[in-house]
């Protein structure tokens, strides 16, 4: 199999863990996850993962309900080095070789966040997990996830989520919604398409960054992107 890319950054919503009640983790979600990254995750493909942790914790929804700001996304932010360690474990049950690094220090579960160690990780064929988000609040881990992105110099972030691409309206609310296959950052930007913040985006665009929006739950779709096959929808 040829791959189009040589180092990617899959981003990951904490609900990509979740069970049908899209709270907690559940094992089988995340195990076939893991399964997937499996059949693609052999050198030279080099590859970091940025992990949510929506199906924990969710910081805008407990600020709207009188929690401090600073103190709920710091609390989403330990939410996604739980997620990330389930899906390490899970990773490691499949033989894959990974490293869990996080923005915010401790030393007993994982290592600090070091660009050059995470990049000599990569080089070495090793699966880098990223948690933590950006260590500091107000910042999604959308925005985390593109800030790695450009410092490891990623190919490409592919974000995965529970539909199959960008829709210029939500398809789970209104099932005519429309599909669009690409986009342009600024018009994602004009058009508030909530894939992704607006500082996300912003990014993206100033750094040239592409994202593929794809369906996390379609049939081998991880391996499909990044063989070059046109799933989802392409933001450049």
């Amino acid at each position: 199999m040829k791959y189009k890319y040589k180092r990617i950054l899959l981003k990951l919503s904490g609900e990509s863990l979740a069970g049908k009640g899209k709270y907690g983790i559940d094992s089988f979600k995340v195990n076939s996850i893991a399964k997937q990254i499996k059949k693609i995750k052999r050198f030279p493909l080099e590859m970091g993962i940025v992990i949510g942790g929506g199906n924990i914790w969710r910081g805008m929804s407990a600020t709207a309900k009188g929690f401090d700001r600073v103190t709920a996304d710091y609390m989403g932010m330990l939410a996604t080095v739980i997620n990330a360690l389930a899906l390490q474990n899970a990773l490691e049950l499949q033989g894959i070789d990974t490293r869990l690094q996080t923005n915010i220090e401790m030393q007993k579960l994982a290592e600090p966040y070091i660009l050059r160690r995470a990049v000599r990780h990569l080089e070495k064929g090793r699966l880098v997990i990223f948690a933590a988000g950006t260590g500091n609040p107000y910042f999604t881990t959308d925005t985390a996830a593109v800030l790695k992105a450009i410092e490891i110099k990623a190919d490409i972030i592919l974000k995965a989520t529970n539909v199959d691409g960008v829709y210029n309206e939500d398809p789970r609310i209104n099932p005519s919604a429309k599909k669009i296959k690409k986009i342009t950052y600024l018009e994602a930007i004009k058009k508030r398409l909530k894939v992704m913040d607006i500082t996300a985006f912003s990014l993206c665009m100033e750094n040239k960054m592409p994202i593929i929006v794809f369906n996390l739950n379609g049939k081998n779709n991880i391996e499909k992107v990044i063989s070059g096959e046109k799933v989802g929808t392409i933001v450049q």
